[in-house]
């Protein structure tokens, strides 16, 4: 009798699994309606970002954009108005609330999101992050540049320009992984490639050209013999660029930026800055949206889930970079 009991038990046990395998592989075959991978409109996808009115993230969101129209599915983008992690924590709470299919965050602050985006994975809303991370959280994915050597790639740059020795500055941002990792790629790339050149000082411009400018400016006088200034964020180019200018140093002091904002593409069509950092943007957006999808709908797991028959996704992607100069700038202005 014992025996009969523990066959019903498995028999049973049996029956539940094909249940729920089978309203999975139903999840995952509706996506694939019409003989293409296809979403509803009623799925809305969200990207959050913070200081909202910045120019770096049209790309990405335009990325975000074109994915859900491959897919058939609604986005909608919501940001934190200014450079402020408590707003963003709000304006992610008011997203979870809402129940979207999914998230696409940039953290603003790389710890100080984590149980927000743990609240909302939990809650059953897929989460992936990209451009800032926030190591620790249960997010399931980053799309990014490889910051570190982003700025070992900026440093490269630098000393063929300086013709590799001469002191050098980095204005940067506190409290994003990715501005750390691009401080930390740029020093050490110097440090160990570059004998004859120095990094003398770091300094904050916390996201404001204004305070970017007075950074470098603070930075020229208390190093006369700098050469040199590494701009980890989009502002800090046409900021380093305005102090150079305001101190009449116009062509002696070597600017390389990050990203591709229209000012400074204006300050490298002009001689004032010398480089800037062009990162994968609408990939970030792009691909950050089909994640989410394939999690919604799912067509793929975490990484480190096994035994699952479906592709993982992968934890990391490097979404590129590319040096824009004078020669090149013309091809990254927006068309």
């Amino acid at each position: 009798m014992k025996k009969l009991m523990v066959v019903y038990g498995l028999l049973i046990v049996s029956f539940l699994v094909y249940v729920v395998m089978y309203r999975m592989d139903e999840g995952r075959s509706a996506a694939w309606e019409d003989g293409g991978l296809r979403g509803s409109i009623g799925e809305n996808y969200v990207m959050v970002t913070f200081q909202s009115g910045m120019e770096y993230w049209k790309n990405i969101l335009k990325g975000f954009e074109d994915g859900g129209d491959a897919l058939g599915v609604s986005v909608e983008y919501r940001g934190a108005t200014q450079y402020d992690v408590k707003e963003q924590i709000m304006v992610l709470e008011q997203v979870i609330a809402k129940k979207p299919a999914g998230i696409a965050l940039s953290a603003i602050d790389s710890s100080a999101l984590t149980a927000t985006i743990n609240k909302a994975v939990d809650a059953g809303i897929p989460v992936v992050l990209f451009d800032a991370d926030a190591q620790g959280s249960k997010a399931y994915s980053f799309l990014a540049t490889n910051n570190y050597n982003a700025g070992a790639a900026a440093a490269d740059k630098m000393a063929q320009l300086l013709g590799r020795e001469g002191e050098v500055g980095i204005i940067t941002q506190s409290g994003q992984q990715n501005h750390a990792d691009r401080t930390s790629g740029f020093k050490e790339a110097i440090a160990h490639r570059y004998p004859a050149m120095k990094v003398v000082a770091v300094k904050e411009g916390k996201g404001d050209a204004i305070l970017w400018r007075d950074a470098v400016l603070e930075m020229m006088e208390e190093h006369p013999d700098l050469r040199g200034i590494f701009a980890t964020e989009a502002s800090g180019g046409a900021g380093a660029a305005d102090a150079v200018i305001a101190a009449g140093r116009k062509g002696e002091l070597r600017i390389i930026g990050f990203d591709t904002n229209k000012e400074t593409l204006d300050r490298i069509s002009d001689g004032t800055v010398s480089a800037t950092i062009a990162q994968g943007t609408w990939n970030m957006g792009y691909w950050s949206l089909q994640f989410l999808f394939h999690l919604h709908h799912g067509l793929t797991v975490p990484a480190p889930t096994l035994g699952n028959d479906v592709a993982p996704l992968p934890p990391r992607v490097d979404t590129g970079i590319t040096i824009v100069t004078r020669e090149n700038v013309d091809d990254f202005y927006a068309k």
